[in-house]
């Protein structure tokens, strides 16, 4: 076989590289765009923000410490509703952060938006998620799909970066395709409370955060208060927690806290949350056990310890008549087999899905 010269070889791959198709390219009508701040994100638990997206009010930035609020930009737990007939969706949308991964966790969880369409059985099914790799993006969710019977518009639901502050977010169609804004669920709203974990570390993509999960099995909104390496039950945070409305409180902050820390501070945030909110259940949950715990003594006898100061908070408050307080112990929420984790912390989406399964458990349990 002859052999192709250096120059010929570059030209050669130079052209196929060309060839391939694009998607700026493959689009040829203008798309009619719509910012999503027009009718509203749900997951939004405070109106008076710094920026839209942003999940904490503007006055959390002088009572909360200073990683919370940084962490706060981000807008894990946000999704948008809307209605088309159209065959194929577009978005843009411009990120906060140039950072668009993390080590342990890849851009389209970090930094990208993810579909989910109805299908005409009811079901929310996953239906394309975007892989970012610029700080201002534009790109197709999803083409090629099948149109309903009659041309009904076809319900959407669009969830948002977990790690990630979003600036700007339009949503694209074509210019005959029709278009409704959904207003987001009106119901009063799961609030999730807690660390990296409920932040929605290492999901491959947003709609697999265990809330966002949690979310779609009860069809209710989500609050997404995670904070990465925090979520240590501050006073401050307990205040905001405390303005918000909900069906029930999650609260899952073992993780990132000391026993002291959880023997000083459960039992305040709880009596703070049941004083403001008296009819709101709250669930108070244990953390996960690390896989490698079978072989680390050391490890053992912390989850222990946590977990024991936990316990005693919890049954201090049923004794003294505080209603409405449920109990989810940490041992299985990531299963029994090693297998759910990115790095030994942090679950991949098998076990987000096993955070999911048993928080529902209790949840079903807590909401009327």
């Amino acid at each position: 076989m002859e052999r192709l010269s250096r120059r010929a070889f570059l030209a050669s791959a130079a052209a196929a590289t060309v060839s391939l198709p694009r998607l700026a390219s493959a689009r040829q009508e203008p798309l009619v765009w719509h910012d999503v701040k027009t009718w509203g994100v749900e997951g939004k638990g405070f109106a008076e923000t710094l920026r839209y997206f942003d999940r904490f009010p503007a006055k959390a930035e002088k009572t909360v410490p200073a990683p919370v609020w940084d962490l706060s930009r981000h807008s894990a737990g946000m999704l948008v509703r809307f209605e088309t007939d159209a065959p194929a969706i577009h978005a843009r949308w411009t990120l906060l952060k140039a950072g668009l991964a993390l080590p342990h966790m890849s851009a389209s969880g970090v930094s990208g938006l993810d579909l989910y369409a109805r299908d005409e059985q009811g079901r929310d099914r996953w239906l394309g998620a975007t892989k970012p790799t610029q700080q201002k993006m534009e790109a197709m969710l999803a083409g090629g799909i099948d149109p309903l019977p009659g041309g009904k518009r076809r319900l959407y639901t669009l969830y948002l970066p977990l790690y990630n502050g979003i600036e700007s977010l339009e949503l694209g169609v074509g210019p005959q395709a029709s278009f409704q804004t959904v207003t987001p669920l009106q119901e009063k709203p799961i609030v999730f409370y807690g660390t990296s974990i409920l932040h929605g570390a290492c999901a491959s993509r947003p709609g697999m955060a265990f809330p966002a999960i949690l979310g779609r099995r009860f069809n209710r909104p989500t609050i997404n208060l995670g904070f990465s390496g925090n979520g240590r039950m501050e006073p401050a945070v307990g205040e905001l927690l405390a303005e918000l409305d909900p069906c029930l409180y999650a609260i899952d902050c073992l993780p990132n806290m000391s026993p002291q820390q959880v023997a000083e501070r459960t039992e305040p945030l709880l009596r703070q949350l049941r004083k403001a909110r008296p009819e709101a259940p709250i669930l108070l949950v244990e953390d996960r056990s690390f896989p490698w715990s079978p072989f680390k003594k050391g490890q053992r006898e912390a989850h222990a310890a946590g977990r024991a100061a936990c316990r005693k908070a919890y049954e201090r408050l049923v004794a003294d008549g505080v209603k409405g307080i449920a109990y989810l112990e940490g041992e299985g929420l990531l299963g029994d087999d090693g297998e759910a984790t990115v790095d030994g912390s942090h679950p991949t989406d098998v076990g987000m899905l096993r955070y999911a399964d048993a928080y529902e458990k209790e949840i079903r349990k807590l909401l009327p």
